[in-house]
């Protein structure tokens, strides 16, 4: 990306936004000691004799993205660089851990059953997805600049639009599926073999159709847009305006990673933002990784029910 950068000379001189020649962007002129202009009127003759010379520098919209290059992801993020990483870390210790990892056990305590019904549980998990996705929302919305408004986070910039997010979200999903099949592989051959299956999904998924609607609403929908938005829409968006986008994947995907507190699928998990983070780069648009994401957790749950 290229962001265009200009320094204020002395005196600044707007032009029209009238089409001059080959442009069709407001032109800035720059006006510096040289140029002889003469002004007059019609009693008087008032001869002024001032050094000017001026010349033009074509305007870009620092929104857009260039063109050029794999990533398209705009140089000027919605969030403040200073408040990046407190943002994230509120998200991760008060909406989270609490809401993700503890939300069960809550309502677990409230009815006062040790161990909950399945369908009970699959109801909870997706009624605390629901609750952590919009108070992430707000949260995104309130530290963002003031200029930007909650349809900006999910809006395709011009240079994305000429993208097809549906073929790069074709392509993503199956170079997704052969490095996660070529990893287990690999891991099978060192670690040895693992059950496939989660035990206790299986048991959410054959208890009940509500069950299986619930786990569908869960993996396939809410948390895609929850993830993707946090990870990639607010962290890698933000984070690849100040380095390298590389460098950027590479950190939002280790943190995406390490959210998940899975030691075992860790690796999985790092290539799968690794997929995810490219396939928004290329795009600018979060409708790519939503779907990869979304394809991928219901590739789960068919193997995890079937198997």
């Amino acid at each position: 990306m290229i962001q265009l950068q200009w320094q204020l000379c002395h005196p600044l001189h707007l032009a029209p936004k009238k089409p001059i020649g080959n442009f069709s962007r407001p032109l800035i002129c720059f006006l510096s000691p040289h140029t002889l202009l003469s002004c007059t009127n019609s009693k008087s003759s008032l001869s002024s004799k001032v050094s000017f010379k001026c010349f033009c520098h074509k305007t870009e919209n620092t929104h857009e993205a260039s063109s050029q290059g794999f990533s398209v992801l705009a140089a000027d993020a919605p969030w403040d660089h200073g408040s990046l990483w407190s943002t994230m870390a509120f998200y991760m210790f008060s909406l989270h851990i609490p809401l993700s990892f503890g939300g069960l056990s809550v309502v677990a305590n409230v009815l006062r059953e040790p161990i909950l019904d399945p369908q009970i549980e699959a109801i909870s998990l997706l009624g605390a997805q629901i609750l952590e996705l919009i108070a992430a929302l707000v949260l995104l919305q309130s530290t963002a600049k003031p200029q930007y408004k909650f349809v900006d986070f999910f809006k395709a910039n011009k240079v994305s639009e000429e993208r097809s997010w549906l073929l790069a979200s074709a392509v993503g999903f199956g170079f997704l599926f052969m490095l996660v099949f070529l990893t287990s592989f690999l891991a099978d051959s060192v670690v040895g073999p693992k059950a496939i299956n989660n035990p206790l999904l299986k048991e959410i998924l054959v208890s009940s159709n509500i069950s299986k609607a619930a786990c569908v609403l869960v993996y396939c929908i809410v948390t895609p847009v929850l993830e993707e938005t946090v990870y990639r829409g607010f962290l890698l968006a933000s984070i690849s305006s100040t380095m390298k986008w590389q460098s950027a994947v590479l950190i939002s995907s280790a943190i995406f990673s390490a959210a998940h507190l899975s030691g075992e699928n860790s690796l999985q998990l790092f290539i799968i933002g690794c997929v995810l983070g490219c396939s928004y780069c290329w795009t600018g648009n979060l409708r790519s990784p939503i779907l990869i994401h979304s394809l991928y957790n219901a590739m789960t749950l068919m193997i995890t029910f079937l198997s």
